[in-house]
């Protein structure tokens, strides 16, 4: 089933919650406390790690990795109860928002209800015992989808969470689970709740190489993206990140984006990030402060929906853990404007309506969005070197959307901001003379 993904999703603002460390008490409480200023940034999806009873057989840490689930229809006592969280989204509705859980249905906890109901769908060594595929996630034991009676299972369980609230499903290693269940299960969800949001995430390019080697499933970005609205971009997220550690590898990385735009579906959507629970966070990542605002206002500025990891906001250097109470050091949200204007951006008529072009890698990153009567241009001094550059913006007077200050363009240049610049525009603006050829390409 090839699906044809809404235009309007490649706006979305997703926001990534562990609530074991989010507040102080570790509850939904804290997150229904905190949800009208995520809406008032410019949220509209907020992503919950998985709320699930956690394995402790095996387990990692003093408290266990909220991807060992021991029952997928039961919430973790810690954090409250299946009322609660129900009044949760309620609430987020309200405030409009929508609610998103994971999913993980590559792998179970060791002392998962279902191993000793139905040890038969998990794989197993040659004694019998169920095994991980993945020998370091040693918390965890995978599943066989040979079983059709496993595959109803799985589906009534994310039914029941549809009846519970929640709109849409991020899906752990979705890249390694059959893509005929993933068919099937936005078949007959879409039956239950139109409009349920499908975020898979797709893995790292060496990781589908690996398990093909070893005669295990193994996906593709571009066969994931039959059952899927949006992937991760972890295709590329080696040269990303090489790319922010040493400026000079960004053309690399720029020619790797125009590579993506080519050579998956036309309705494929990349979520953009610059860090995740998985990830560092990016003002460790970035040689500077400034060079990490520079490549968040880009990834949020670029195609497709942009995802925010609880404590972003306030500029964070620790990923906090996820087998140990590691709570976020909140201190005066200092990155939470800044955010806050790339959210609203994400929002604006150009970059729902129009195309999504980039221009060039160095010395600063430019891009831009065309709509039919106006765009938007958007410098982003990643290398953190660039003062002037040439710009295929008319000589004049514009306002900069991020600092609320004029920038004059003459002579067909213009000074550049120790971050980012975004500008709005009127007309067509004509980038051939300055735009960068892709490597690659």
């Amino acid at each position: 089933m090839a699906t044809t993904t809404p235009q309007s999703l490649r706006n979305l603002v997703i926001y990534e919650i562990y609530v074991r460390n989010h507040g102080r008490s570790g509850t939904f409480s804290d997150i229904t406390t905190d949800l009208p200023r995520l809406r008032d940034m410019g949220v509209d999806v907020v992503w919950f790690m998985p709320i699930h009873p956690i394995g402790q057989l095996n387990k990692k840490g003093s408290l266990g990795c909220p991807y060992s689930i021991q029952d997928y229809r039961q919430v973790n006592p810690e954090y409250g109860n299946q009322k609660e969280f129900r009044l949760l989204c309620d609430y987020a509705h309200a405030l409009g928002l929508k609610v998103m859980i994971d999913v993980v249905y590559n792998h179970t906890s060791h002392d998962s209800v279902l191993v000793n109901e139905h040890p038969e769908w998990f794989h197993q060594d040659e004694n019998g015992r169920p095994v991980t595929t993945v020998p370091e996630w040693s918390d965890v034991i995978d599943l066989r989808y040979d079983d059709p009676a496993l595959w109803d299972y799985l589906l009534d369980s994310l039914k029941f969470w549809v009846a519970m609230g929640v709109d849409g499903f991020r899906c752990d290693v979705a890249s390694v689970i059959p893509l005929a269940f993933w068919e099937r299960a936005r078949a007959e969800l879409a039956a239950v709740k139109p409009g349920l949001v499908w975020l898979a995430e797709s893995v790292h390019t060496g990781f589908v190489i690996h398990r093909r080697q070893h005669g295990l499933t193994a996906y593709s970005d571009g066969e994931i993206h039959a059952a899927f609205d949006l992937s991760y971009d972890y295709d590329i997220w080696p040269v990303w990140q090489k790319a922010v550690e040493n400026p000079e590898t960004v053309p690399l990385y720029f020619s790797m984006l125009q590579f993506q735009q080519g050579i998956y579906p036309a309705h494929t959507l990349k979520m953009r990030c610059v860090e995740n629970h998985d990830q560092p966070r990016i003002m460790q990542l970035a040689p500077s402060r400034a060079q990490a605002r520079a490549w968040t206002a880009f990834q949020a500025f670029n195609e497709g929906p942009f995802l925010i990891y609880a404590g972003q906001e306030s500029e964070s250097t620790h990923t906090p853990s996820l087998f140990d109470e590691d709570k976020i050091a909140w201190r005066d949200y200092s990155l939470q404007g800044f955010l806050t204007k790339l959210c609203q951006l994400k929002k604006d008529v150009v970059q729902r309506q129009g195309a999504f072009r980039l221009i060039t890698a160095t010395p600063a990153l430019t891009a831009h969005w065309q709509a039919e009567n106006e765009g938007l241009y958007g410098v982003f001094n990643v290398a953190g070197v660039v003062d002037v550059m040439s710009t295929p913006l008319p000589d004049g007077m514009y306002m900069d959307l991020l600092s609320e200050r004029e920038v004059e363009v003459r002579d067909g240049e213009m000074m550049v901001g120790e971050t980012a610049v975004i500008l709005r525009y009127p007309g067509q603006l004509h980038t051939e003379a300055h735009r960068q050829s892709a490597i690659l390409l």
